[in-house]
């Protein structure tokens, strides 16, 4: 079965790649490198690094387009408009900038299979296009259901968008050989859009962090994380979906009622400047940048509690890619979510936390006060 790629040559279409370290970008990085180790001939078609900053890296700005070799694949790497706020508008030109350069110069020569990542919709139909024009198998991996996305999120003119990028995305999916989706919440929604079940999978997305091998105590030291402070560190992409300002909210009742639980927000995103701003006074809620690849995992194991949170209305539109990693840390995780979502089913299914309702401060401090119980009495021996 592994040497059904060799000497096939493959182009995977999607906006984010290495070196980005967050987001889709690490599963579509080693889906890619994963191929190319079979003997396929790889071939990416993706935007400029910019995620989760919403700024094109330092190593990047003022380049148009690119060809680089990593790893054994030829990642053709095309500018597009990059948003540094979120709307309904800007991200409307962000898809159509990567689609029309996309499809303007996408890479020379006939695949034998195009892989698309989606979101974004401009991966799907530009994968949708070059697979009818040379006649191959078209393979679409659901990341985030964009159509859902528009509708749930929160961004800014979502709602009146929604219905008009759910029909290009039905249109992407139904003419796909193949669609992988991460979560078999997806699936009824999927097939809703008129794509037949037998051609739907659903493949979950893995852990793809090591396990922790540093000293926690070190680490913890190195961030200036005191002994007798109770960490509960949010991980990743600061944006509208993640709602991160019921942490906000948690820090304010636990600077009254839990000395010492300390949040840490760690990473980047188009809401960090409006979450500082909003955080500005909380001595016991701090940001941090987000930590390098290889240290990653060590920060996520030091920590003695990982949140992860989303807007209330987020439902079925997505799963959180830090999921896995949270698992892998060994650490409780407390989810601030809706009930009935996707995210909930994993925590759920994991045994390895707790749920609270979406956007309630109040429920997630009740939450993180009752582990801080609980790992003290297991820190003690379970006296007490």
């Amino acid at each position: 079965m592994t040497d059904i790629f060799e000497g096939r040559r493959v182009l995977l279409v999607s906006t984010n790649y290495a070196p980005e370290h967050t987001g889709i970008a690490p599963y579509s990085t080693l889906t890619a490198e994963h191929l190319a180790a079979l003997g396929a001939d790889v071939d990416v078609l993706t935007g400029m690094p910019h995620y989760p900053e919403w700024r094109v890296h330092g190593d990047y700005e003022g380049r148009w387009r690119t060809v680089e070799n990593r790893k054994g694949v030829r990642v053709h790497r095309r500018r597009g408009f990059v948003p540094a706020r979120q709307t309904a508008l800007r991200r409307a030109a962000y898809e159509t900038s990567f689609l029309a350069h996309g499809s303007i110069r996408p890479p020379a020569g006939r695949p034998d299979v195009v892989i698309s990542q989606m979101p974004t919709l401009a991966g799907g139909v530009i994968g949708g296009r070059l697979a009818r024009r040379h006649g191959v198998p078209h393979v679409v991996v659901v990341q985030d259901l964009m159509g859902a996305a528009a509708a749930q999120s929160g961004i800014s003119g979502g709602g009146r968008v929604a219905s008009l990028v759910a029909r290009v995305e039905g249109r992407v999916l139904r003419g796909a050989a193949l669609t992988g989706v991460v979560h078999e919440s997806f699936v009824d929604r999927v097939t809703a859009m008129g794509v037949p079940g037998p051609r739907v999978r659903v493949v979950p997305n893995w852990t793809h962090v090591p396990p922790p091998t540093g000293d926690r105590r070190a680490v913890r030291a190195r961030l200036a994380w005191g002994e007798e402070d109770f960490v509960l560190l949010h991980a990743g992409n600061m944006g509208l979906k993640q709602g991160l300002e019921v942490l906000v909210e948690t820090a304010r009742i636990a600077a009254r009622d839990t000395p010492r639980l300390r949040i840490v927000l760690m990473g980047d995103g188009s809401r960090r400047a409006h979450l500082e701003r909003l955080a500005s006074g909380l001595p016991n809620l701090c940001f941090l940048p987000p930590a390098t690849e290889a240290d990653f995992p060590d920060v996520l194991a030091a920590a003695d509690v990982l949140a992860v949170t989303q807007r209330a209305s987020v439902l079925d539109m997505s799963l959180p890619s830090k999921l896995t990693s949270y698992f892998a840390s060994g650490r409780p995780v407390v989810a601030s979510v809706a009930a009935e979502g996707g995210t909930a089913q994993e925590v759920r299914r994991s045994r390895a936390g707790v749920v609270v309702r979406a956007e309630d401060p109040e429920a997630l401090h009740g939450a993180v006060a009752g582990l801080m119980r609980e790992i003290g009495r297991e820190a003690r021996g379970g006296k007490g």
